[in-house]
């Protein structure tokens, strides 16, 4: 089912209308700043196993979490000083950041190395729905075969067993620039929509 939402000022109610669906279990595509998300709550072990499903992509591909802030971030990811400094310079923005994971991150969202990926994204919609949800979103990019789609309409008739589109005017068609800061070094793992020279 398609909603149109406006991509600045999203109506509270609609979100609302998001959280509901969200709160049932459900799969929500949404826009960000870079790509389209496809996304559901965190704590929902049956949601986060249908995600995978709907995707068709591997348990060995991680997730990433949506949050609202460096101040929410510092929740699910261990951030010393110089990790800080540089989300403060990044966020929000095109960039997906690995850091290593703290114990509030659920274990199914955890990879081996003990890391979460983590995104403060520059659009309204996804940060409204995380304000109202009171927790992260879980986020993996709305892509059939690595190739990212774009249009409401083929998410919609793409992926069958997702409960709810979000439809706004525009959208990005570069996915994120995927940065790993869990060594304690910058290591560009996919470079992206976030310029590779803001990270120096």
């Amino acid at each position: 089912m398609l909603l149109s939402i406006h991509a600045e000022y999203p109506e509270p109610r609609k979100i609302q209308r998001v959280i509901e669906v969200l709160e049932k279990g459900g799969i929500i595509a949404y826009p960000t700043d870079t790509v389209y998300g496809l996304g559901c709550d965190p704590l929902n072990k049956q949601a986060v196993d249908r995600l995978y499903q709907v995707k068709g992509m591997p348990r060995t591909k991680p997730l990433a979490l949506i949050c609202k802030d460096l101040s929410d971030i510092a929740k699910y990811a261990v951030v010393e000083n110089p990790e800080y400094r540089l989300l403060k310079r990044i966020f929000p923005g095109p960039y997906c950041v690995i850091l290593k994971a703290t114990r509030d991150v659920p274990k199914l969202l955890m990879t081996k190395q003990k890391t979460v990926g983590i995104r403060v994204p520059n659009h309204a919609v996804p940060r409204a729905i995380v304000e109202a949800l009171g927790r992260p979103l879980v986020s993996t990019t709305a892509s059939l075969d690595d190739d990212p789609l774009v249009d409401p309409w083929t998410i919609d008739s793409t992926f069958p067993g997702i409960d709810l589109v979000l439809e706004v005017d525009v959208c990005g068609s570069v996915p994120t620039t995927v940065v790993d800061l869990s060594a304690g070094d910058v290591r560009v793992i996919r470079e992206g929509a976030g310029p590779v020279e803001r990270l120096a």
